[in-house]
């Protein structure tokens, strides 16, 4: 495969969608893995754009089917990302974005050991259920579980190979943004990259050995 796979994780209202959507728009050959999920679209969501959105028993079915390269329960709901149309943009030269929690990266990380995995956190727990209240879409019970989920999420931060504190948003996109730049000029996609100059510079010239 060409490109590379990045696992992003992050708690809930670490900032790990905006980082994202923000670094789309800066480099160029990335792409986001849409996920399945069985819970509803929040307002603006676009079925097939954020998420495919099914229900239960469509998801149960695609799982059993073998369809899923990982699949979660989280809050009550499924999440699952397709094998197919991920291996097919690595194998075109796209770098890929997952978005999932620490259950589904040891799954991902299990079936492709060459994902690079990054950490998102909040720089503290109070900025974190601020943010949460801030969206203004969940009532104090459900802010009270989704605080204990991040902190359960959290600990899971030494699993990754990079971690990012997104105190200061322009910073932490500045980061993100460097590990991708930096990443793709590693040994193994160059060298994928550039088989044919390669083979060019190192095959034996005439008269030389």
């Amino acid at each position: 495969m060409i490109g590379t796979l990045y696992i992003v994780s992050a708690p809930s209202g670490a900032g790990k969608t905006s980082l994202v959507k923000a670094l789309l728009e800066r480099v160029a050959g990335i792409s986001v893995s849409v996920s399945h999920t069985t819970r509803a679209p929040r307002p603006g969501e676009r079925d097939g754009e954020d998420y495919h959105f099914v229900d239960h028993a469509r998801f149960e079915a695609l799982v059993a089917a073998g369809e899923f390269l990982e699949h979660a329960k989280v809050f009550d709901n499924s999440y699952g990302t397709a094998r197919a149309t991920l291996v097919e943009r690595l194998e075109a030269g796209e770098d890929v974005i997952l978005e999932i929690d620490w259950q589904g990266a040891r799954q991902v990380h299990a079936a492709f050991p060459e994902a690079v995995k990054v950490f998102i956190l909040p720089p503290s727990r109070a900025a974190l259920e601020q943010r949460l209240r801030a969206r203004g879409q969940d009532s104090e019970a459900v802010i009270a579980r989704r605080m204990a989920e991040a902190v359960s999420e959290m600990r899971h931060f030494d699993e990754y190979h990079y971690l990012i504190f997104n105190d200061d948003f322009a910073t932490a996109l500045g980061q993100l943004e460097a590990l991708f730049r930096a990443g793709r000029l590693r040994c193994e996609p160059q060298s994928r990259r550039y088989a044919v100059e390669l083979r060019g510079l190192l095959e034996p010239a005439d008269g030389l050995q």
